[in-house]
């Protein structure tokens, strides 16, 4: 019998019978092949995502790849068979910012798969096919698990904007970190240096495209053109703000714990720093990450460390919460 984690409440799940929905007018059904746990779905068990992101009782999955099985009325028969990712955010489609392209800041509320709509850690996902993004025949559907994560981080390549023979840095070394300086190693920079707290992931960045390597407690010299920041506390938003020259652009991707303290309004005046914020990610990123997955440009099999099968979600939600520098991304296979 065909299962899906269910999370009842924070703290509580199970392993419930799945029952793969048809797809409706507009709708597609996908056969998951892998699904990625992240920081936010332990928040989502733990019961510490804010209040209106989380939906309970719920199906968990957000990063998933898969193929399309069937198509509802409106949706081209041709997409049946094909390799797909998704988007996450159910946007309206009607208002303003989405008109805008900017779906993400979608003016009639919250609403993303695995948080408040059923998600990919079940064997089948129905949803609007208007947010797949479809793959090469040949493509590995495990790397691709990874793509949701990478098309966050190609909205804060897209804001970066880094131009060939700039200065260009990655503050940050975990899943986010490693595709942001993929991105960057892609518009030829002159010089790509990474920070970490982990001296371990030095080899890792090298092999991504980094030209140097710094721990946070290393001396760093500043004038660098783009900084992307993927930590996620104040410490490291304040040390990206750091490296910058005057007028250069920073983008953070990470979310610190709330009431952090936050970058120094005068320094960002003074140096007339341009700050720029990502939380989640619009089409155009998906696109895009999506377009350097299929171009060989973007690798995300390497930060694949640990695949269980679903039924081991509690073991899985542990690893990514163990501190363990040996688990990387942790994927479940339906």
């Amino acid at each position: 019998m065909s299962t899906a984690v269910v999370v009842e409440a924070p703290g509580t799940h199970r392993l419930a019978p799945h029952t793969p929905r048809p797809p409706g007018p507009g709708e597609a059904q996908v056969r998951v092949h892998a699904v990625g746990i992240c920081g936010s779905d332990r928040e989502v068990y733990q019961g510490n995502r804010p209040e209106g992101y989380v939906r309970y009782p719920l199906v968990p999955g957000h990063e998933w790849s898969g193929t399309v099985t069937v198509t509802g009325p409106g949706v081209p028969a041709s997409l049946a068979g094909r390799k797909v990712v998704g988007e996450g955010f159910r946007n309206c489609q009607v208002c303003d910012r989405c008109h805008a392209g900017e779906t993400t800041l979608c003016t009639d509320g919250y609403e993303e798969t695995g948080f408040t709509r059923p998600g990919a850690m079940a064997p089948t996902l129905t949803l609007p096919a208007r947010l797949l993004h479809v793959l090469p025949d040949d493509a590995d559907l495990t790397a691709a698990a990874l793509l949701e994560p990478a098309a966050c981080v190609a909205a804060a390549a897209l804001k970066a904007d880094a131009k060939p023979g700039e200065r260009v840095a990655v503050v940050g070394t975990g899943t986010l970190g490693m595709f942001a300086v993929q991105f960057l190693r892609a518009v030829s920079p002159a010089e790509l240096l990474v920070v970490g707290a982990r001296e371990d992931r030095a080899a890792l960045a090298r092999e991504f495209g980094a030209t140097g390597f710094r721990t946070g407690d290393e001396p760093l010299s500043g004038g660098f053109d783009v900084v992307i920041e993927a930590a996620g506390s104040a410490d490291a938003a304040n040390g990206a703000a750091a490296l910058l020259r005057r007028g250069g652009r920073l983008v953070l991707t990470g979310i610190p714990a709330p009431g952090a303290d936050g970058l120094d309004p005068t320094d960002l005046v003074v140096r007339q720093l341009q700050v720029q914020t990502v939380f989640g990610a619009p089409p155009d990123a998906w696109a895009h990450a999506v377009r350097m997955f299929a171009a060989g440009l973007l690798d995300p099999a390497p930060l694949v460390t640990h695949e269980l099968p679903l039924t081991e979600f509690s073991h899985a939600i542990e690893l990514v919460g163990s501190g363990d520098p040996k688990v990387g991304k942790v994927l479940l296979r339906p």
